[in-house]
C-alpha cells in the first residue's frame, strides 16, 4: 500500500515507464506514419522505371498489372498496381504518376498482390479512371 502523499511519485513514474511500453512509443510518436516510402503522406509523385507483371498468391492464378515507380521526394522505388481493365496501356514509361495506399491492413499489401502497398491514381495528372473509361485522353509531353 502505497503512503498517503505518494500520489505524485506514483503518478510522475507511471508517466515515466509508460514509455517503456512499445504501444504507447509508437502511437506517441506516430512512428508507423513516418516510416513508410511516403513518410506519413497520403499520396505521392513519382515517375514510371518500368511495367511489370505480379503474379497473383495462392490459390489464384494471375498476372497482375504493376509498375515501378521512383518517388520525387525522396528517389525511393516502389510498386504500384494499376487498377482497372487496360489501364497499364494509359501509362508509359517516364510518366508522371500519383499513387495512393492500396487499402490494405495497416500498411500491408491488399489482397493477393505480394509486396504491392501502392495503386496508381493519376497518370500525368489525368485520373486513371477517366482514361480507362474513355472520358479523357491523356495529354501529350
Amino acid at each position: 500500500m502505497p503512503g498517503m502523499f505518494a500520489a505524485r511519485k506514483l503518478k510522475k513514474d507511471r508517466k515515466k515507464f509508460r514509455w517503456k511500453e512499445k504501444d504507447y512509443k509508437d502511437r506517441m510518436t506516430q512512428f508507423k506514419k513516418k516510416k513508410g516510402p511516403l513518410k506519413g503522406s497520403p499520396q505521392g509523385k513519382g515517375i514510371v522505371l518500368e511495367k511489370r507483371a505480379v503474379e497473383a498468391m495462392q490459390p489464384n492464378s494471375a498476372l497482375r498489372k504493376c509498375v515501378r515507380i521512383q518517388l520525387l521526394k525522396n528517389g525511393k522505388r516502389v510498386t504500384a498496381f494499376c487498377p482497372g481493365d487496360g489501364a497499364i496501356e494509359h501509362i508509359d514509361e517516364h510518366d508522371e504518376v500519383l499513387i495512393e495506399g492500396l487499402g490494405g491492413s495497416g500498411k500491408g499489401a491488399k489482397g493477393d498482390i505480394p509486396g504491392v502497398r501502392w495503386k496508381v491514381i493519376q497518370v500525368n495528372g489525368v485520373s486513371l479512371l477517366e482514361l480507362v473509361r474513355g472520358n479523357k485522353e491523356k495529354p501529350t509531353r
